[in-house]
């Protein structure tokens, strides 16, 4: 019988997921019901934060960021170009500009160099608000960005998606990606290649009570209800979205949620594995660096090739992989790439970007996988780059 295929991310569903699932399905309440609360009091607490609010999914988590900070058209928003497309999106959708920071090519984070130069860009237009993304579970050096950050007159807002259970200590003591202390907003993912899964689904965290407030009534189509009036009354002062994350989905979430630090361990335990796995692949391979900062959940294992050196495509190098059964991903194309973004900015002179998506590679990396996996896909890279 043949190996089964390693994709580069998967789900762990276990059978108290699925109790936890079939509970809710028998309750009163499909959408919005008291599970939802009881997920984001405990993700809160998990975190750090004095609040956590649910939402459909993580693009919908940095959209409702923008939309509490009151983010306008014309404004500007920084955000990393070797990220997600959402990152960068969420800005646009309240109409206001990017301008893209270039990375550290060896980690794929932005650093306070990168958002200086960025900073620069910004000219005489108000900026409000600086997304770095913990790329792969890495967290970058919060508490530089957010002073320069803060001088700007803007405030940060974190995509943690890859980056749940991470931690981190800056000299002050460990610290928590999603706790709040440098940030005003820290928005989660919890698709199913994540850390914990709920389907799709999304977290906002924050210390701010009025953030907090104002990211619950726009999830819900901006309504809320005046504490004089009949019971059946709302108004809408501002137009929002339906973006609540249904009750199963939360069920499914605290389940998860109570699996992270085995989740973790997990995905710790086969870093270091393909750590040794890889070091024979040295130098072509070389794992993305992390900061002495970070404690990071791995939430990616990208290495970095170097494909001309190696004779070897990027093209060629996954179908040859794919053909030994392991999948793989690139992290990221840059977004200010996009044809979207190329347009409307042209195409900025970002080199870190460039440099990390020309030798990225993302290998399997899920808590479900063995040594022996993590042996089996990095000698398939080996295989497909000849050595």
């Amino acid at each position: 019988m043949s190996e089964a295929f390693l994709p580069y991310g998967r789900q762990t569903i276990e059978e108290d997921d699925i109790a936890a699932v079939v509970e809710a399905l028998r309750a009163d309440f499909l959408t919005t019901g008291p599970t939802v609360g009881r997920f984001e009091a405990a993700f809160a607490e998990r975190v750090g934060a004095s609040h956590a609010v649910a939402c459909a999914n993580g693009t919908a988590a940095l959209h409702l960021a923008m939309l509490a900070l009151g983010v306008q058209p014309g404004e500007v928003v920084i955000a990393p170009s070797t990220t997600f497309l959402a990152t960068a999106n969420c800005a646009r959708y309240v109409g206001a500009e990017v301008v893209f920071a270039d990375i550290d090519p060896a980690s794929g984070l932005m650093t306070p160099e990168t958002l200086g130069e960025a900073l620069m860009r910004v000219g005489d237009r108000r900026l409000r608000a600086v997304l770095p993304v913990h790329l792969r579970g890495d967290a970058v050096d919060l508490p530089a960005l957010a002073a320069l950050a803060r001088d700007a007159g803007a405030v940060l807002v974190e995509d943690a998606a890859h980056a749940l259970g991470t931690t981190m200590d800056f000299g002050d003591g460990a610290e928590t990606v999603g706790d709040g202390r440098h940030s005003a907003m820290t928005t989660f993912s919890f698709h199913p290649v994540k850390t914990i899964a709920t389907g799709e689904g999304g977290m906002v965290t924050t210390n701010d009570p009025d953030l907090a407030e104002r990211l619950r009534t726009f999830r819900s189509h901006g309504m809320v209800r005046p504490e004089h009036g009949p019971a059946w009354w709302y108004e809408m002062p501002e137009i929002g979205f339906n973006y609540r994350l249904p009750d199963i989905l939360c069920a499914l979430g605290l389940s998860q949620l109570a699996k992270l630090d085995r989740f973790a361990e997990g995905r710790r335990r086969l870093a270091a594995a393909y750590g040794d796995a890889l070091a024979g692949l040295a130098p072509l391979v070389q794992a993305a660096a992390s900061p002495p900062w970070s404690r990071p959940v791995p939430h990616l294992m990208t290495v970095l090739i170097d494909f001309e050196a190696a004779g070897r495509d990027r093209s060629q190098v996954i179908e040859a992989l794919r053909a030994r059964g392991a999948g793989s991903q690139v992290h990221y194309i840059p977004v200010h790439r996009q044809p979207y973004y190329a347009d409307r900015y042209g195409v900025a002179m970002l080199p870190g970007a460039e440099a990390w998506y020309a030798r990225c590679l993302s290998l399997p990396l899920y808590p479900a996988m063995t040594e022996a996996d993590v042996a089996r896909a990095a000698g398939a890279l080996g295989e497909a780059l000849g050595l």
